[in-house]
């Protein structure tokens, strides 16, 4: 059984508040290994780091949406951090024009780090989906979105699986485990005692599971595309009502899930504008699967 825990570092609009930190969000996979990834990296994020479940120094991919400074300005500390930590492993970030931000970034200062950090470019023009990463078992990937400055969304996408039917098989008196079963896997069939059995017969595919963090974007069509069917959407929505900025209001965000059918939608960014939390608690109450995101949030998938 795999487990995907998304953890909310930080959940305001540029301007942190004394509840909502800036934009980071930690999520661990775990299944025969375990993963953790960083997506954005706000101005005080190790700090929220400390204070939460998370391991800052197993995180080995960090993916950035834009370099607007409330999305990557707790970047250069936590990098200092993991060397004062003694990192060894190298390090992977990805972004749009990473190579031009964070060589920048990464000269600041006179600190050595005695770790390797690996830049990754992320497209940030067009309408394809960006395979980055291709484990085994999952894949992360990006699309460009519609922020006015080079801005991306990201995926997680855990492959499907494909599970022997076990009811099946103790009503065909078949053994419970062995080479019989990576035959079948690999070949689309094999024979036991005689008879053929064929891949449709005795196994089934578990879908797997698909979370997507939009960053700062206005609607567009990419999220739809990338977020389809998702389980859980993790969306900006800075505004609760039409400000006609390069961000997202809730009635916006509430049409593009209608279109993408996500089942779970998370709203984050939220703006300082709004102090009463109840009063946005009320506004999202009759939609069905949507949360507003709080600092230190836990979602289990």
């Amino acid at each position: 059984m795999t487990k995907i825990t998304v953890t909310f570092l930080g959940t305001t609009a540029s301007i942190p508040t004394a509840k909502r930190n800036h934009p980071a969000v930690h999520l661990n996979y775990q299944s025969y290994m375990e993963h953790n990834f960083l997506f954005d990296c706000g101005e005080g994020t190790q700090r929220q780091i400390f204070s939460s479940n998370v391991n800052f120094m197993r995180i080995d991919h960090i993916f950035i949406t834009h370099w607007h400074a409330d999305h990557f300005a707790g970047l250069f500390g936590l990098l200092e951090t993991m060397g004062l930590e003694k990192r060894k492993e190298p390090l992977h970030i990805y972004a749009p024009e990473a190579d031009k931000f964070l060589e920048r970034l990464l000269n600041l200062g006179y600190s050595s780090k005695p770790y390797e950090v690996i830049q990754h470019n992320v497209e940030f023009e067009g309408n394809e989906i960006q395979i980055l990463l291709n484990e085994s078992e999952f894949q992360i990937v990006s699309i460009p979105v519609k922020h006015g400055v080079p801005a991306v969304a990201y995926g997680f996408f855990e492959k499907n699986r494909l599970k022997v039917d076990k009811e099946q098989i103790e009503k065909l008196k078949l053994p419970s485990q062995g080479p019989f079963y990576k035959k079948i896997k690999e070949k689309g069939s094999a024979t036991f005692k005689g008879r053929e059995y064929k891949l449709e017969e005795l196994c089934f595919v578990e879908k797997g599971k698909h979370v997507v963090y939009s960053g700062d974007t206005m609607p567009c069509r990419n999220i739809v595309k990338i977020s389809k069917d998702a389980d859980l959407l993790i969306h900006d929505s800075t505004y609760f009502e039409d400000m006609k900025r390069k961000h997202s209001s809730l009635d916006q965000v509430i049409q593009l899930v209608k279109d993408a059918d996500a089942k779970q939608v998370i709203l984050t960014h939220i703006s300082r504008r709004y102090q009463n939390e109840k009063e946005l608690e009320d506004k999202i109450k009759p939609l069905k699967n949507f949360r507003i995101a709080k600092d230190f949030m836990e979602v289990v998938i």
